[in-house]
């Protein structure tokens, strides 16, 4: 019973930080076409957030088909997929013990 809340516990965490993660990089994406100041701190904050996840991504698929980087989708669509199937997977779990 402590173990099973524990799980629900640590999966919602989880779920709550990825969808925080998911805002930042719609922030980020909708700040790239505007052309924001790169001194600014909030800027500056966005970047050094969503910039070492794309560096990876970009490392091993090509993202940049006619002058636009889909890296940011590609994340996107990651961590949706982890939200909604892994976590789902971890409630399940739990409320099978």
């Amino acid at each position: 019973m402590i173990m099973q809340a524990f799980l629900v516990a640590v999966a919602e965490i989880v779920s709550t930080l990825i969808t925080a993660y998911i805002f930042v990089i719609i922030i980020g994406a909708v700040m790239s076409f505007v052309n924001p100041d790169p001194y600014n701190k909030f800027v500056q904050i966005i970047y050094r957030l969503t910039e070492p996840v794309y560096a990876y991504i970009r490392r091993y698929i090509r993202t940049t088909f006619g002058g636009l980087d889909f890296a940011p989708l590609i994340v996107l669509l990651a961590l949706q997929f982890f939200n909604k199937f892994l976590l789902s997977l971890v409630f399940v779990y739990a409320a099978k013990m």
